[in-house]
């Protein structure tokens, strides 16, 4: 399958030079000379470029085709309706058009995802990007990194004007992780997911912690909102209750009286329960596989599918038997949180891309390990119990990791689900450790 071409070569220098053009127009507006974010704002930049470019090449010349491959095409399908009449396209962008109307036929059953709204929304920015990219993917590639790059950009924002000592180790947490800069930054689901959660978080802590009601704040945080629930609405299960304990325990550190303080948490843990069980019963369908009703019947049959269509040869996992329910799932909530977070171990990969997943994951349990002996659990535990920003930062990582651990049974797969908490779990463990660390010490040396 060839996706890339000769007019993708002669057109990528022009829209990289775009791309700069404009941010370094905004970062010279909003960081000059002497601001401490400036010289982040390029540098993040360029490693979601080259994360884009990087997938988009070895999807081509290594996979041979691939589903980012497939959004690009339909996107592309999309746009070939405009050759009839912009009403057409309009209608199908929208989906206004059943897909059994004789009049886009032609094209409704060429398309894969039509009836699937998360997949189809790739297709759709896709179809409208490639009108400004001349049907070119890899210029269309980095148009979706620099999309992406707003939103990683806005979660840097939220924590690094908290802490202005860290801004350098909060940069490299959300920033720079290798697998969200790769899997998050080309024509991807994962892309558009990181975009909207990054928003989601700078626009909530700007208006339930700061009061920023501007209708920027608003428009930003409905987008994100949206994106998030039509393509991976999972996500939601992880952020609203991490989002509604973080304002509960920034608010509630305010409150001197100890019985208020009781009162106030009770309510809120008691409505944050009542809202995710509604939600959760409300939108099983559209939560598909990761709703309560759906989520301990479907790892079972993910796992025993993986296992035997991957064997040895493969890359799946397993994290054991266990009773296809709510309380046998639950069992397993401590390795369905490591598998997502330190796994595959080093010696459990056999392919290239895998082990470069291991490395990752055996930096991030090496960290976390360090953490834990240097500072002492009883420290640990009273560091995130003082701060609302790690406890929001861990709650949507277990409730993440959890989700997606159970679920995926292949560590190929697993790479791209678990990006949007790597960041998070990433930036609670700087928090934690430059609590009791100096920030001009060497990121978590060795010999610290």
């Amino acid at each position: 399958m060839q996706f890339i071409t000769l007019a993708d070569y002669l057109l990528l220098p022009f829209y990289l030079a775009v791309i700069y053009m404009i941010a370094y127009r905004v970062r010279n507006r909003f960081y000059p000379e002497g601001h401490p974010w400036r010289k982040y704002f390029i540098q993040g930049l360029t490693v979601k470029i080259a994360g884009a470019l990087f997938i988009g090449l070895l999807y081509q010349y290594y996979y041979g085709g691939g589903d980012t491959a497939t959004y690009f095409q339909q996107g592309e399908l999309i746009n070939s309706s405009l050759s009839e009449s912009w009403v057409k396209w309009f209608n199908l962008m929208f989906r206004l058009a059943p897909w059994y109307d004789y009049g886009y036929y032609q094209y409704t059953s060429q398309m894969l995802w039509y009836g699937t709204p998360n997949s189809y929304t790739v297709c759709v920015v896709t179809a409208f990007v490639n009108l400004f990219t001349f049907r070119t993917f890899l210029p269309t590639s980095v148009i979706f990194a620099a999309i992406s790059f707003t939103g990683i950009w806005a979660m840097f924002r939220t924590f690094a004007i908290q802490y202005p000592k860290l801004v350098k180790h909060i940069a490299l947490a959300v920033l720079f992780v290798p697998s969200t800069v790769i899997w998050g930054s080309g024509i991807f689901k994962d892309t558009l997911c990181m975009f909207g959660l990054g928003w989601m978080i700078y626009a909530a802590f700007r208006m339930l912690i700061h009061f920023d009601l501007r209708p920027f704040n608003i428009i930003m945080m409905v987008v994100g909102f949206y994106l998030v629930a039509v393509i991976k609405i999972y996500i939601l299960i992880a952020f609203l209750p991490a989002l509604g304990l973080w304002v509960l325990f920034t608010y509630s550190h305010k409150v001197k009286t100890g019985f208020l303080r009781l009162l106030l948490k009770t309510a809120v843990f008691a409505g944050a329960t009542l809202v995710f069980i509604y939600f959760s019963s409300s939108f099983a369908d559209e939560l598909g596989q990761y709703s309560l009703d759906n989520i301990a019947k479907t790892s079972t049959v993910t796992r025993d599918w993986i296992n035997y269509s991957s064997g040895d040869e493969g890359s799946a996992y397993d994290l054991g038997e266990f009773d296809p329910s709510i309380a046998g799932m639950l069992k397993k909530f401590p390795l369905a949180v490591n598998v997502s977070l330190f796994r595959p171990y080093l010696w459990e990969t056999r392919k290239p891309i895998v082990f470069l997943n291991a490395i990752e994951a055996f930096l991030f349990l090496f960290v976390t390990l360090k953490i834990l002996f240097t500072i002492g659990p009883v420290r640990v535990w009273r560091t995130i119990s003082s701060d609302p920003n790690i406890q929001f930062c861990l709650i949507f990582t277990l409730i993440f990791g959890f989700a997606v651990g159970i679920s995926s049974y292949n560590f190929g797969s697993l790479s791209r689900y678990r990006i949007p908490c790597l960041p998070l779990y990433a930036l609670a463990l700087v928090l934690i450790y430059y609590k009791h660390n100096p920030p001009e010490k060497k990121i978590l040396s060795i010999g610290s």
